[in-house]
């Protein structure tokens, strides 16, 4: 059962910028696959970041871990060296011992969307038993970001490679 929550509190996306490394390309300079999923972690990680906690928190002050169960990304065009890349993230579901998340991976200099993707997750405790989200966190999910986000608006620092 999803959680109480307004129905345009899982429409509500946070973006994080970064540039694509050189080490995060192919020998023809397109963004391999993988990174995509590495990329939603930091949108996810993000997302809660401005929201007031982080996994580590959750980790350590309440025995929680979001367990990545399922994934999904589907490739829409190419990402290439350098590009300026926008992550949005957001809610999909939120249920007692689950949540989703959606992902859209968007280039900065035209708008193009290069990935489109989700993440399932269950609550775990640090034995690896399901259990409920600890109190307060769905609420946190779901609000207003309280924090500016260190990466929103800035881009990450490229990893500098061979020229």
């Amino acid at each position: 059962m999803t959680s109480p929550a307004p129905e345009d509190a899982f429409g509500v996306w946070h973006e994080t910028m970064l540039r694509v490394r050189y080490s995060e390309t192919d020998k023809m300079g397109i963004v391999y696959y993988a990174n995509y999923l590495i990329w939603f972690e930091i949108g996810r990680s993000e997302y809660c970041r401005v929201r007031g906690f982080s996994y580590r928190d959750m980790e350590e002050n309440a025995d929680a871990f979001l367990v990545v169960a399922e994934s999904y990304c589907r490739y829409k065009a190419p990402a290439y060296y350098d590009d300026e890349l926008i992550i949005r993230t957001h809610i999909t579901e939120l249920r007692k011992r689950s949540l989703r998340f959606g992902y859209e991976i968007v280039r900065a200099s035209d708008g193009q969307v290069v990935a489109e993707g989700e993440t399932g997750h269950v609550v775990t405790d640090s034995s690896g038993r399901v259990r409920s989200l600890p109190e307060g966190y769905s609420q946190r999910l779901l609000a207003t970001p309280i924090l500016k986000s260190r990466s929103s608006g800035a881009v990450v620092p490229s990893e500098s490679g061979p020229e």
